[in-house]
């Protein structure tokens, strides 16, 4: 009869004996990976927020600048009483009221 040898059914690579004994240990193989992962995503978000308020605040520079250069001059000033006046004394009299036909199946009551 003839004997096989005994292969492992996979490549012992270089790295083998330090993952086995991370899976024996249950912070290496679960605890450490997820404090990285933690860790790193908290500085990769706090460089996402800086550009955002980065990008906010140069944009509110931009509309100081051109106050600055008075586009604002021409516009008259906005007053809630006289606006509520002149929308109250603007009336619609041009107006007539008419019937549109139902649709079919609706009773007329």
């Amino acid at each position: 009869m003839v004997k096989f040898q005994n292969k492992p059914y996979y490549d012992q690579g270089v790295f083998s004996p330090l993952v086995s004994k991370a899976k024996q240990k249950p912070f290496l193989y679960f605890g450490l990976p997820f404090l990285t992962i933690m860790v790193a995503g908290s500085f990769g978000l706090s460089q996402l927020t800086q550009t955002k308020f980065d990008h906010r605040d140069r944009r509110h520079t931009q509309v100081k600048k051109e106050e600055a250069l008075g586009m604002d001059r021409n516009r008259r000033k906005l007053s809630l009483q006289e606006e509520y006046f002149r929308l109250q004394a603007k009336t619609d009299d041009e107006w007539e009221q008419v019937r549109i036909t139902r649709p079919p199946g609706s009773d007329e009551k």
